[in-house]
């Protein structure tokens, strides 16, 4: 069972709940985010991702054993250096909302399994063995996420870029109708001829770019 949850950019009831912080890092879990989330994973390991929201009951209940599991398996990379190499990380989804939408994440706490540009959603139960078993073995009876809709493809890209720009101009309306105190249809008339002009302009400079060139004799 998971918590399910609606990705947008706008900020809902379940980011205004206060919770525990859970931006220090555990022994053994990475915590990853926007900032080094690419950079991490072009170090060649494998590495087992867990999208999780700090109000998510599962996963706080899930929490200790992950942890857990992260040191069974450096365990298991010390004892045997032919073990399969397998960091393990987390995201905070609902912070890292531009993250969650190109993995597609629908619910926490979710799983993946990335390999390079190859990606395995884990769907099996929560425990420790079997999480264990599909980095290790199990992983190979599991379809990779095709590669146009994943994370690395255009499709993830895509969503990704999207809920950055939505979360952007959300940030601009509450800085122009808060603390600027413009009335909210006159900011988001300043909002979309901004947007139109950036859109223009965009394409001006595309077209300019890709002009076919004369050749010359």
């Amino acid at each position: 069972m998971s918590c399910l949850v609606f990705i947008s950019p706008w900020h809902g009831v379940a980011s205004a709940v206060e919770v525990e912080s859970w931006s220090e890092e555990k022994q053994g879990v990475y915590v990853l985010d926007t900032r080094n989330f690419d950079s991490s994973l072009r170090d060649g390991k494998v590495w087992l991702v867990e999208f999780y929201a700090p109000w998510c009951g599962h996963c706080t209940r899930f929490a200790p054993t992950y942890e857990h599991l992260a040191k069974k398996l450096h365990h298991k990379q010390k004892v045997s250096s032919n073990e399969r190499k397998v960091n393990v990380a987390k995201v905070d989804g609902d912070k890292e909302r531009a993250l969650s939408s190109r993995f597609g994440v629908r619910g926490y706490p979710t799983f993946f399994l990335v390999d390079g540009w190859t990606v395995r959603q884990y769907d099996g139960q929560r425990t420790i063995d079997n999480l264990v078993d599909f980095v290790l073995t199990e992983y190979e009876e599991v379809d990779p996420v095709p590669f146009l809709f994943g994370p690395f493809g255009p499709m993830g890209q895509t969503r990704s870029v999207l809920m950055r720009t939505g979360t952007y101009a959300m940030g601009m309306y509450e800085g122009l109708t808060e603390k600027r105190g413009m009335k909210p249809l006159m900011a988001m008339a300043v909002l979309c001829a901004g947007g139109t002009f950036v859109g223009l302009v965009s394409i001006m400079l595309l077209g300019i770019l890709f002009l076919p060139k004369v050749k010359s004799d």
